[in-house]
Order: C-alpha cells, then sequence, then structure tokens
C-alpha cells in the first residue's frame, strides 16, 4: 500500500512530527521574492531602466525613463522571469558562502569563462519578448555598461556570476518589448481611416 505523502510516516507520528502540508504555488510570493532578492543584491530597477535606455535611445529618442522603468516591470511580472531570478541569484549567494560542492563551487565563484550556465539561464529571459533580445543581450554583456559595470567587478566581493547575466538580459527583454509595443503604435498611426460600410 503506498503512503500518502501529505501523511506523516509511522517513525514522523513516534517523534511527533506533524502532518505534511501539501505544495501549492503562491505567485504572489514568487513575484515578491524576485524583487526583494534583487534589492537585497543591490539592484534597483531604475538601474535596469537605465539600461533599457542605453539600449533604445538611439532609435526613440523621446524615450522616457519612465517608459523604460514600466517595460521592466511588465518583464519581472512574467513567472519564467521570476523562477530565472531566484535560481540564479540562489546559486550566487550558495557559492558567496561556499555551500556548493566542488568542482561548481570555484567555477561560480571565480565565474569560470567557459562555464555558460549562467548564459543560458539568462537566455530564458532574453527570449520572453522574442529573439531580437538577443542582439541587445550580446551588446550588453560585451559592453558591460552601468549595473553591469559593478556587478561584474569581481575586487567588490560579492559572486555575481549569475547576476550580471540576468540583470542584462532584463533590460534586452525590456528592450524587445519596447520595440514591439513601438512598431504596433507605428502600425496604427499609418493606418488609413476605414470607409464607411468597410465593416
Amino acid at each position: 500500500m503506498m503512503q500518502n505523502p501529505e501523511q506523516p510516516t509511522p517513525k514522523e507520528e513516534k517523534m511527533g512530527i506533524p502532518e505534511r502540508q501539501a505544495y501549492s504555488l503562491n505567485s504572489r510570493k514568487v513575484a515578491e521574492a524576485t524583487r526583494s532578492w534583487l534589492q537585497q543584491r543591490g539592484v534597483q530597477i531604475e538601474e535596469i531602466a537605465e539600461l533599457v535606455l542605453f539600449l533604445q535611445k538611439k532609435y526613440y529618442p523621446g524615450l522616457t525613463m519612465e517608459e523604460c522603468i514600466h517595460n521592466v516591470e511588465k518583464v519581472l511580472e512574467k513567472r519564467e522571469v521570476q523562477n530565472a531570478v531566484l535560481t540564479g541569484i540562489q546559486l550566487d549567494v550558495l557559492a558567496e558562502e561556499g555551500k556548493l560542492l566542488s568542482p561548481l563551487q570555484e567555477m561560480i565563484k571565480n565565474d569560470e569563462g567557459l562555464y555558460g550556465v549562467d548564459e543560458i539561464l539568462a537566455l530564458s529571459i532574453v527570449n520572453v519578448y522574442g529573439s531580437i533580445g538577443l542582439t541587445n543581450f550580446g551588446y550588453v554583456d560585451k559592453l558591460k555598461p552601468g549595473v553591469l559595470e559593478r556587478l561584474n567587478d569581481k575586487n567588490l566581493g560579492p559572486v555575481h556570476t549569475f547576476l550580471d547575466d540576468i540583470v542584462g538580459a532584463i533590460a534586452s527583454a525590456a528592450s524587445s518589448r519596447i520595440a514591439h509595443n513601438k512598431q504596433s503604435e507605428r502600425e496604427v498611426e499609418i493606418e488609413l481611416p476605414k470607409e464607411p460600410g468597410d465593416d
């Protein structure tokens, strides 16, 4: 007879361990944790928005910081983005505390050049608004402007092997979102007025 995973085992009953609660995803808690962990690791939404402005200002001179912040916020609402942020930051923290097993511990702590899993995780964010985000990601990953320069500085102490790529990916996805929205706005603007009876 199979044991109900929610019921305590006979051994647990003897030890007075209470009945286990069934797991249920709490989306609000995940979203709050995502923002909280970014902030705890020293990343502000405005800093990510500055990267978006850096990437898109050339194409949309009228783009405002408020628009960039709004688009970063929309990217952070995506569940797959939240999952990537939480996973990457947890790995950074564990490496910082020396709690991973060797050789993974040393690879993450030292941001090993041949360890590309940090970029792979970031790509799950880059693609949420289409593949055009990949170009933006490659560009900011190479230049490392703004907050990315600080996150990538190994002399400051904290381990940000995953976080620097994650932040660049969020900015790239937000940039893609802006590009898609601007194109939609342009198409609405140039659409010819409908003639009576066209509907």
